[in-house]
């Protein structure tokens, strides 16, 4: 069975000259979705799709892995204050494994931790109204955490280039 783990220092080599990455905040309800330009400069919220069952769901991100010609995906891992692993994550984790034997598109697990606190403070900050907030969390806490990744894929192809 392969992986669908990829640590994010090994897909550099893996991205093609233009390509673009999928930011994923995946919660018991909604998958909060984020793009990436094709330069991988910026993350951008795209949508929040209401989650039904793995199915549907998967082909959902099949279908717009497809649409937007995504090289690999940066999936938020849930993990506890203290670092660890508990249900959600796991949950996650089952989740990328499902979905990877339907797809080859990497997937980069990045730490979410207070993603979703830093995006409703920014909210909060620009008074957005509750059910505003409710709208629009996933898809900002997929664009926050897809940007973490991109800035670090950055880091890295600078360092290469020295």
């Amino acid at each position: 069975m392969k992986t669908p783990e990829t640590r994010i220092e090994e897909l550099v080599p893996l991205l093609a000259g233009e390509s673009r990455l999928l930011g994923v905040d995946l919660g018991t309800k909604t998958i909060g979705l984020a793009l990436s330009d094709v330069g991988r400069r910026i993350a951008t919220p795209m949508e929040t799709i209401r989650r039904t069952r793995f199915a549907a769901d998967a082909d959902l991100l099949l279908d717009i892995i497809d649409e937007h010609g995504i090289a690999a995906m940066v999936i938020g891992l849930p993990l506890n204050m203290d670092g660890s692993e508990g249900p959600r994550a796991q949950s996650t984790r089952a989740f990328v494994r499902n979905l990877a034997q339907l797809t080859d598109v990497p997937v980069v697990y990045w730490d979410e931790r207070l993603s979703t606190v830093a995006v409703t403070r920014t909210l909060l900050e620009a008074d957005a109204s509750r059910a505003r907030r409710a709208d629009v969390v996933d898809k900002m806490a997929a664009a926050y955490l897809l940007q973490g990744a991109l800035d670090r894929l950055s880091a890295l192809a600078t360092d290469e280039g020295e």
